[in-house]
């Protein structure tokens, strides 16, 4: 088995950073070892790595991409899956969770379809962790770039059967208000399926409803989701405020510094902490790409976007339609906020997101035994390589 030791490294590990090396047998991490404790002239049959002082990070985990690249995963390809893959690992991602759009039952099935084909391929890209379906249950106040002619309550024949046929889909985000979303909670909880609130008009009664029917973590948290608001006179919170009020729900962040500016990311990180915060792309396919104009979900059934002051937006720019990041850029824009330790940032997009998609027994972090996905970065986080289940599947400049 093919052993290889990655030393003269600064070690970003849980909760500090420290010099050493990292020892990886096969597609696991065998051995972390400190700088003072490091003597090469034992490791006899390894392959060295020298990291050349720079930073050797757990492998970032987004759990909210939609494309990358000039796809989609709405494209309902295999091709479309493979070269999301590989683009998004150019910048550090190691794990992703493809994500739909509200659509159609039929083109939902096509792109799980295509997911069941390419899940167990072993691509020069980022692994797959599993389907995220966001969608179609929402509110069409707050749709955002969701497509308004899709949008429907949860239909239980409709959930049923795609979670009955379809063993990818790991995560469900839905508007916890609507008629039988409580039910489908309940029933996703009961699967084991992640349950996300996104996308709602709900007050804080409605959200503590759902969340004890299982869900746990919101959807690009800010986004299409309601504040305080006024009805009949009277002052209601809402799913905002239930965020920050409800301890265990975790939050997910488009950290793209467009989606939410420099006070709001200060604002979650004081109240809920490095915890309880997720880093997402939220990715369409214009990411990875220097296009002025895309198209938001497939080509044939999208909206057509615009790409301008780093994100993507409506034609009539009254809404955002998706990021245009990577992984390398959230980072960037946490750090720049300037109070918050690198070890935190990345907490927030490698142990947090394996956390709540339930794999960091495996994976977020570099110690012994995991699976041996890490990225190495320079000081402004231009990623130098990234090594998915052992093997190296971007290096720059090869």
């Amino acid at each position: 088995m093919k052993k290889t030791l990655y030393h003269n490294a600064q070690v970003i590990l849980h909760d500090s950073i420290e010099w050493g090396a990292v020892l990886v047998e096969g597609k696991k991490i065998k051995r972390v070892i400190g700088e003072k404790d490091l003597d090469l002239s034992e490791f006899e049959g390894v392959e060295f790595i020298d990291v050349e002082g720079n930073y050797l990070s757990p492998g970032f985990i987004d759990i909210h991409v939609h494309g990358g690249g000039g796809y989609d995963f709405m494209d309902g390809t295999e091709e479309a899956f493979r070269e999301i893959a590989i683009v998004h690992a150019k910048h550090g991602t190691t794990a992703i969770v493809p994500t739909t759009l509200t659509t159609t039952t039929e083109r939902l099935e096509d792109t799980l379809n295509s997911y069941a084909k390419v899940r167990d391929e072993v691509i020069n890209g980022a692994e797959f962790l599993g389907m995220h379906l966001e969608g179609p249950y929402f509110a069409l106040t707050q749709r955002g770039a969701q497509d308004p002619r899709y949008i429907r309550k949860p239909d239980p024949r409709e959930y049923r059967y795609l979670i009955e046929n379809y063993a990818g889909i790991v995560r469900w985000s839905a508007a916890p208000e609507l008629e039988g979303a409580l039910e489908f909670g309940a029933y996703l909880s009961e699967k084991g399926i992640i349950a996300a609130v996104a996308h709602t008009d709900a007050v804080y009664e409605d959200v503590v409803a759902a969340h004890k029917v299982g869900f746990n973590l919101m959807t690009h948290f800010y986004s299409a989701m309601s504040g305080v608001s006024r009805r009949n006179a009277f002052r209601y919170a809402g799913v905002v405020e239930a965020g920050y009020l409800i301890d265990d729900f975790d939050l997910e962040l488009i950290a793209d510094g467009i989606h939410l500016p420099d006070p709001l990311l200060r604002l979650i990180y004081k109240v809920k902490g490095p915890d309880r915060m997720v880093l997402v792309t939220d990715a369409m396919r214009a990411a990875g790409t220097n296009v002025s104009e895309s198209v938001l979900g497939s080509f044939d059934d999208g909206l057509e976007v615009l790409v301008e002051d780093g994100v993507a937006k409506l034609k009539d720019r009254s809404a955002f339609a998706g990021s245009v990041a990577t992984a390398d850029r959230l980072i960037r824009t946490m750090l720049k906020l300037g109070d918050i330790p690198l070890e935190e940032v990345i907490q927030m997009i490698t142990f947090n997101p394996a956390r709540v998609m339930k794999v960091a027994d495996r994976k977020g972090a570099i110690e012994v035994g995991k699976d041996a996905d890490m990225v190495i970065f320079d000081d402004d986080v231009n990623v130098q390589m990234t090594i998915v289940n052992g093997r190296i599947v971007y290096q720059l400049n090869k």
